[in-house]
């Protein structure tokens, strides 16, 4: 298949700390079913090569993801590098992640989403960064669905509005 085959889609979220929504490259498969073709930088629950069933409100919006009807097995991962840790320093680190088999897609020059295949050693990668964020190098986050039925984060937790002094 050719990129002729791709199509953008979107997902909407709005309790998202950094986002309301993102769009998410896909290819095209039939009866309204995409599989994806990019790693999420902020949806949760959705990873690369799922297949997803997407559908449009109007002719001119892009389809919006509804439910995932079959997971790849893949796992995303993001990671922000901590204020001070440069570009060519990361580079080391970026080395090890690719060579368990990962792949990564950079957001900009701190913000990263990782695809973890399979076929990758999940577990050892998992250790890696927790040793990279207890050295303060890192921090990171894994991306399964927080919300049952959403690709968003929680809704911040009401409050009663009533202070009370601690």
């Amino acid at each position: 298949m050719g990129e002729e085959n791709l199509t953008k889609l979107r997902v909407n979220l709005p309790n998202h700390w950094a986002t309301c929504g993102e769009s998410i490259w896909a290819r095209v498969l039939e009866n309204d079913l995409y599989e994806i073709d990019n790693i999420p930088f902020y949806a949760y629950g959705i990873n690369y090569r799922d297949v997803v069933h997407a559908t449009s409100d109007a002719p001119d919006l892009k389809p919006e993801i509804r439910n995932v009807v079959k997971r790849s097995g893949h796992q995303t991962l993001r990671i922000i590098f901590l204020s001070g840790v440069s570009e060519d320093e990361q580079a080391p680190y970026l080395e090890y992640i690719r060579t368990a088999g990962a792949s990564i897609e950079r957001a900009n020059k701190s913000y990263l989403a990782i695809d973890v295949p399979p076929s990758a050693g999940r577990e050892e990668l998992r250790a890696y960064l927790d040793r990279l964020e207890a050295q303060q190098v890192l921090e990171y986050e894994t991306c399964e669905e927080r919300v049952s039925g959403s690709f968003d984060e929680a809704p911040p937790k009401e409050t009663s509005g009533i202070e009370t002094d601690v």
